[in-house]
């Protein structure tokens, strides 16, 4: 019946004739070259257009080398802190009812809906030297905006909602059958959490660490509000990109963005085996089930 099921499947999808099928598939492989593949080629064309010598040069540059060191810094920072709210609200939200869980999901919702520069305008009117609590940081020689907690607070904001968002439709998916089973035998919450629940979302929790890790590297809009633009001290790699290329230091832009473009890369190729991993242990849980 299985068998059959899948025929029949097969052969609603497979409708069309062969020439619409290729059409399809050639407008978007021409889209996909046009929008993708050619601005990526051009970025390292144009980072290595002068030779190696001059490309490694513009990336070991001192305001380079602090670009990297910054970016590293706030991602090593924002992603670990939305990894710990992302579990913890997809944790209360999939398996609890509450008062107010409609607002959690919005607020959570939040960054993908408001620009990111308007989230850095946000901080610099609450955090900022004119700001609701300007006066008191300054008091007390506390300095976020146009330093390195602006930058972290920041990236946390727009990049939050990867993990959580990743998580609740699969944990809501699971139930939580097997966390009740587990307490009823008198394990506790943590080694619940442990030992059930954190084995069955590992794929989506990698894949929502993945995404935030490549949000937070990239992340333009609101660090550039919050950042000042001080050159060795306050510039991740994009706000460095941008300065370069503005001042037509064409090679050493393209270079610094060659390493975004790397990054865009790599997270595409650990995004493909998140996914391929977490297709094979669905399949593999399909067949212990119909065993």
């Amino acid at each position: 019946m299985a068998g059959a099921s899948n025929n029949v499947h097969r052969s609603i999808v497979t409708t069309e004739s062969r020439s619409v099928r290729w059409l399809l598939t050639g407008l978007a492989l021409l889209f996909i070259a046009l929008f993708l593949v050619v601005p990526l080629a051009s970025v390292f064309y144009e980072a290595l257009r002068k030779g190696f010598g001059l490309y490694f040069q513009a990336l070991v540059e001192p305001d380079a080398l602090s670009a990297v060191k910054l970016t590293l810094i706030a991602a090593l920072i924002s992603v670990p802190l939305n990894l710990v709210f992302g579990v913890a609200a997809a944790w209360a939200i999939a398996k609890f009812e509450f008062r107010g869980k409609s607002v959690l999901i919005t607020l959570i919702d939040l960054p993908f809906s408001v620009s990111p520069v308007v989230a850095g305008l946000i901080y610099v009117l609450m955090v900022g030297a004119q700001g609701w609590w300007g006066p008191w940081l300054i008091e007390h020689d506390i300095k976020i905006i146009f330093a390195i907690p602006g930058i972290v607070l920041a990236t946390v904001f727009v990049t939050f909602p990867f993990v959580a968002r990743e998580l609740i439709p699969l944990m809501e998916a699971q139930g939580s059958e097997e966390e009740q089973a587990a307490m009823t035998l008198g394990a506790s919450g943590w080694q619940t959490f442990w030992r059930v629940t954190l084995p069955n979302i590992k794929w989506g929790l990698l894949y929502g660490v993945i995404l935030a890790n490549a949000r937070a590297m990239g992340e333009f809009g609101a660090v550039s509000v919050v950042s000042g633009h001080i050159r060795g001290e306050t510039n991740t790699i994009p706000l460095h990109v941008e300065i370069l290329y503005n001042e037509y230091n064409f090679v050493g832009a393209f270079a610094c963005a060659s390493l975004l473009a790397l990054l865009a890369l790599v997270t595409l190729a650990l995004k493909s085996f998140v996914e391929w991993r977490a297709e094979k242990q669905a399949e593999a849980a399909r067949r212990d089930a119909t065993e």
